[in-house]
């Protein structure tokens, strides 16, 4: 037992020991995706970062502002989702009713997934339908007239301004 307690403890520090090693310098590869190596948000040691594979092949600027702007929109539907599911996991619920006929109360809905079982159908409607409309016409990538694609991931459409428009490309990094 000590001997296998021993020979524990001595694979634990070859181990940890490996990390530490130089690691092995390749040859750099040119590729498409070096075009993207200056982007914003590549850091090392990964660099630029695309495990599915979105970008290989005919690749341009335009696809690439156009993924980055999906992710970043998709990021922040699901941090909005996250604090959603918390709000009603913690049991903060809308007062009055979800469906007077139906007799279905905002109290009686579940948190998370349960809850889509317990709203009544022309209510998922609703929501499905109002989510379509802002997708359409309102969560544009423009603010205050200004072309797609000059404020990426900006999605105030003029309603607040800090003063974004006017800061110059440094202050904006």
């Amino acid at each position: 037992t000590i001997l296998k307690m021993k020979l524990a403890v001595f694979s634990a520090l070859v181990a940890s020991a490996a990390a530490f090693a130089p690691a092995q310098q390749g040859a750099v590869k040119t590729t498409s995706l070096n075009a993207f190596e200056d982007e914003l948000g590549v850091q090392p040691p990964l660099g630029f970062f695309d495990p599915f594979g979105l970008l290989n092949g005919d690749v341009d600027q335009e696809r690439f502002d156009r993924l980055r702007y999906v992710e970043i929109k998709h990021g922040r539907v699901a941090m909005l989702a996250i604090a959603g599911y918390l709000v009603t996991a913690a049991g903060v619920r809308l007062p009055g009713m979800l469906s007077n006929s139906e007799n279905v109360s905002f109290a009686d809905v579940p948190a998370g997934f349960e809850a889509l079982k317990n709203i009544p159908g022309p209510g998922l409607f609703q929501l499905f339908a109002f989510i379509g409309f802002l997708e359409t016409f309102v969560m544009k990538d423009s603010a205050n007239g200004a072309e797609p694609g000059a404020f990426v991931g900006d999605f105030r459409n003029g309603a607040i301004d800090f003063g974004w428009d006017t800061f110059d490309e440094e202050t904006k990094l």
